[in-house]
């Protein structure tokens, strides 16, 4: 067996052991571990968030004082006293709004994007529809997301990947890049964080460049 296949079914036995409805759940795990994205009594809202395995972290991390929404245009079949999900398209022009009522008008802490489109098998198309959707959640960031939350972004690795991560720093005080355990080494995925969000408005960025370089390093 070699090593990536391996690694695949040892995460999705762990996901079946310890009860996540997805390995996906490592990756914020490990992100979380290394980076203090997400603390207790947090305000969680997770795009992209079927079948829930991210929210199931974030509820166990956020406590009874926090609260995490899950968003996503399937049904996310998951309950809990500090778990709330909205079936919506992430293009929805209502979806600020919506989640903003389930936050009680309250700004979030943090936000996290899982998204990925529909697989056309046209590579080119698929990831600019991932940065697309990417893109769209920063925009809902602007009125969602508190000063100085945080952030965990999935983009596919590609012509447009470095174009999300301007964005980033444009908009994070800091920003790293990752490739989580749990994803699949031939997998395209690399994921960004965010730390300390100051809106589209800021010059103060900075950029991890020697992360960035040993991301997809094996």
């Amino acid at each position: 067996m070699r090593l990536q296949d391996a690694r695949r079914d040892l995460y999705r036995r762990l996901a079946k052991e310890e009860g996540f409805k997805s390995r996906a759940a490592y990756k914020l795990i490990e992100a979380n571990e290394r980076y203090g994205i997400i603390g207790r009594g947090n305000r969680v809202v997770d795009f992209g968030a079927a079948p829930g395995g991210w929210l199931q972290v974030c509820s166990r991390i956020v406590g009874d004082s926090g609260l995490v929404v899950g968003v996503d245009l399937r049904e996310i079949s998951l309950k809990g006293k500090n778990l709330k999900t909205l079936r919506l398209d992430v293009y929805d022009e209502s979806l600020g709004g919506e989640v903003s009522k389930v936050l009680g008008g309250r700004a979030a802490d943090v936000i996290l994007s899982d998204l990925a489109p529909s697989v056309s098998g046209i590579w080119e198309l698929d990831h600019f529809r991932q940065v697309e959707m990417t893109e769209r959640v920063l925009s809902l960031g602007e009125t969602l997301l508190k000063k100085g939350g945080n952030g965990f972004f999935k983009v596919f690795e590609g012509e447009r990947s470095g174009e999300v991560r301007r964005e980033l720093t444009g908009r994070f005080k800091e920003v790293r890049t990752m490739k989580p355990r749990a994803s699949r080494r031939e997998s395209s995925e690399l994921y960004y964080v965010g730390l300390a969000w100051s809106g589209a408005s800021s010059t103060s960025a900075s950029l991890d460049t020697a992360e960035t370089a040993s991301a997809t390093a094996p």
